[in-house]
């Protein structure tokens, strides 16, 4: 069977490809560039190779050298999407088998996507800048030139000089993490130059880096092969490791019970500051999370589950390319969802997969005039921007596909043997959804050939390709934790006819929810007609969500008033609320994308001034998504 090209690549991959990347790189804060030399060990795979092309987008290439001889280069015409190849003429042909050393010189420029330079009154501490990058899908090649696709996986050595802490996704060599900040120079005014190594071949949008004022405060990890801690600036380091501590070890233990070991020898967390995109992003060794978890009641650390579930959804089997984008996210918030069964009981798994199925809800009815992005599977066109697709949809509807399987299949005892299998098998390998399907079959066929018939139940067209609003099953979830907020939102829906004077609410209703039963509460509400102006009103102050520190509750709040009749006199708020410098910019997408297009539809003006007042404090990743939201692009 022919291998499929990955459609978001000008990279010649499949005829040669990256083994290994040497990175030398100097973080200039003043010009806010990043400059230096990706080396590339590239290996043929077939006869007679005669050039090597590699992905970049935005970068200035100084010069470039194969194996250390000066070499011709030339760098192709921009593509909207997925930038500039850099074609290589090799100076003899390289036959299967052979390795070939590719050196290109460069930087980056004030137009490299995967970037975000924050100035010091963007952080913390105010007094020092701030550099972060986020790759993926496609974005390592506005960072080095390389390869940029999941289908290739590189080990790499980096070598940083900065005048600031260095974080890579990679071991540190030196100095050491626990030894003192900046190895004991001047934060902010000494060079010092950080190494890394990376010995886990990973893709390339896993390659990350930071560096600002930031601290390590270990975790206690006992009678583990690897180590854990957080990173965060000295402003927030005691509350991120107050956050997290107690819960992130027992996470990836539990993880490593019922999957596998974990193989990449750290597992770091690193607080960013709030215009993050996300709400964490699994680099190997170190996850980068949003400071919106600090709740400081630790009611939002079930995100570093999801993260680190990635060690073996993403970072350990990878999607062959975006088409397949499900099985690192559908299979990641899968076993999310089953280790939070073994931590807390399956009360707690039914109740995550009723918050997902408002998301997937949400997810669908958005592209209902772009019906190719409801399938869980999606045919990109070459040169197709995949985060036009990016949604619940691979999340949930995968996840949902998972759990359908599982049943099917007779249930864990089934299923969890072949989970297993499964992550030994393509564990440093990328696949595509079909090919995951058949060795599904051929798993069953080979230990329970009684099973094959099970799965030839599933509808699987429908669940790769089917569109609408609907899941090809109506999937049933334990409703546990999630009676009270139904009951609790029923009596608000019949009140809406009742004077505000007799309704019987009280703050009391809530006393004995946790966060995310009021998260379900409000979407139940959202999901129902919208309730009449003074009933918004009144919910409000009854319960104080409008004013909540928990972003998921406030951002549920808001699409409850922004659906009802008293919109307007909200939509203030809601966009104030994204940008408030008190509380911290709202830069996760989760949050400030459905509060400005829900602002959008109802006071153009407000949210289109507000987003163009602050545009800049949101990473390159959010701020063009959100100008296509609000139709400024």
């Amino acid at each position: 069977m022919a291998v499929k090209a990955d459609p978001t690549t000008q990279s010649n991959y499949l005829t040669i490809s990256t083994q290994h990347i040497d990175i030398k790189w100097t973080v200039d804060f003043k010009a806010q560039i990043v400059k230096g030399t990706a080396k590339l060990t590239l290996l043929a795979k077939e006869n007679d190779v005669k050039q090597v092309v590699l992905d970049t987008a935005n970068l200035d290439i100084k010069g470039v050298r194969v194996n250390e001889q000066t070499n011709d280069y030339t760098v192709g015409k921009h593509h909207q999407v997925m930038g500039s190849p850099l074609s290589i003429p090799l100076p003899q042909a390289v036959s299967v088998g052979k390795t070939v050393t590719v050196s290109v010189d460069y930087s980056t420029t004030a137009n490299s996507t995967a970037l975000q330079w924050l100035d010091p009154p963007q952080t913390a501490g105010k007094k020092h800048p701030y550099l972060f990058s986020q790759c993926q899908p496609i974005y390592a090649r506005t960072l080095l030139p390389l390869q940029d696709t999941p289908s290739v996986k590189q080990t790499y050595n980096a070598s940083v000089t900065a005048v600031l802490p260095v974080l890579l996704s990679a071991i540190r060599q030196s100095p050491p993490s626990t030894g003192p900040p900046h190895d004991g120079k001047k934060i902010g005014e000494d060079e010092v130059t950080y190494t890394y190594k990376q010995p886990i071949p990973i893709p390339s949008y896993l390659i990350a880096i930071a560096s600002g004022n930031v601290r390590y405060r270990p975790f206690t990890v006992v009678g583990k092969s690897w180590t854990s801690g957080v990173w965060a600036e000295p402003e927030v380091v005691d509350a991120s490791y107050s956050e997290f501590s107690e819960d992130t070890v027992r996470f990836l233990s539990t993880a490593e019970e019922q999957i596998a070991p974990y193989r990449f020898g750290v597992y770091d967390l690193l607080v960013l500051p709030p215009s993050f995109p996300y709400g964490g992003m699994e680099n190997a060794c170190l996850t980068f999370l949003t400071p919106t978890l600090l709740t400081g009641d630790r009611s939002l650390t079930d995100v570093v589950i999801h993260e680190l579930t990635h060690s073996y959804f993403g970072n350990g089997v990878t999607q062959a390319d975006a088409s397949s984008f499900f099985l690192n996210e559908g299979w990641t918030t899968y076993v999310e969802r089953l280790l939070q069964q073994t931590l807390k009981g399956p009360e707690e798994r039914g109740f995550s997969f009723i918050i997902g199925a408002k998301a997937l809800k949400d997810s669908l009815e958005g592209y209902a005039n772009q019906p190719k992005y409801q399938r869980l599977v999606i045919d990109f066109e070459y040169g197709e921007d995949p985060d036009d697709a990016y949604s619940s949809v691979p999340y949930e509807k995968g996840a949902n596909l998972i759990l359908h399987l599982e049943r099917v299949l007779g249930g864990l005892d089934v299923f969890l043997p072949y989970i297993r299998e499964y992550v030994n098998t393509y564990t440093g390998k990328s696949i595509s959804g079909d090919q995951w399907k058949a060795h599904l079959y051929d798993y069953y066929q080979r230990n329970s050939p009684e099973k094959v018939k099970a799965l030839d139940t599933v509808d699987w067209q429908a669940w790769f390709y089917g569109e609408g609003t609907e899941l090809p099953v109506d999937m049933k979830y334990d409703t546990t934790l999630a009676t009270q907020a139904y009951d609790l939102a029923a009596k608000w829906d019949a009140s809406r006819g009742s004077p505000i004077s007799t309704l019987p609410f009280t703050a009391d209703d809530l006393k004995d929810f946790n966060g995310n039963q009021i998260v379900v509460f409000l979407q139940r509400l959202e999901s129902s007609t919208p309730l009449p102006s003074s009933h918004i009103q009144h919910l409000a102050q009854t319960y104080g969500v409008d004013s909540s520190n928990n972003c998921e509750i406030r951002l549920r709040w808001y699409e409850v008033a922004l659906a009802s009749e008293a919109a307007k006199n909200y939509a203030q708020a809601a966009v104030d609320w994204v940008v408030d410098k008190k509380t911290g910019l709202k830069g996760r997408m989760k949050f400030c994308r459905p509060v400005f297009k829900a602002v959008n539809a109802v006071d153009p003006k407000i949210a289109q001034t507000t987003f163009l007042a602050h545009a800049t404090e949101f990473h390159p990743i959010a701020r063009r998504l959100i100008e296509k939201d609000l139709g400024l692009v």
